[in-house]
């Protein structure tokens, strides 16, 4: 499912037009992003938790040389399933 038709998905979902659906969507990505550029999580009972957590600086290697690169720490945006969204699935 690309972003298109997860709109119309909302859309038809909510009764609202196609438009309202992607500003609603729009927004909640916003939203989501502003809160883990912050460090925080974010929680949606039932279908799952965003968070960022931090990836340790490494030594990597040049896939064309072969010689070593060191590759700098990150934070990393994460998602943990909800028990919701696990019986869904399964």
């Amino acid at each position: 499912m690309n972003k298109s038709e997860l709109i119309d998905a909302i859309a038809d979902s909510a009764d609202i037009s196609k438009a309202a659906a992607g500003r609603a969507l729009d927004a909640t990505v916003d939203a989501v992003k502003k809160a883990l550029k912050k460090s925080d999580m974010v929680t949606l009972v039932g279908f799952g938790t965003f968070y960022v957590g931090k990836r340790a600086a490494r030594t990597g290697r040049n896939p064309r040389t072969g010689a070593a690169i060191k590759i700098k720490a990150a934070k990393v945006p994460k998602f943990r399933a909800g028990k919701g969204l696990k019986d869904a699935i399964n």
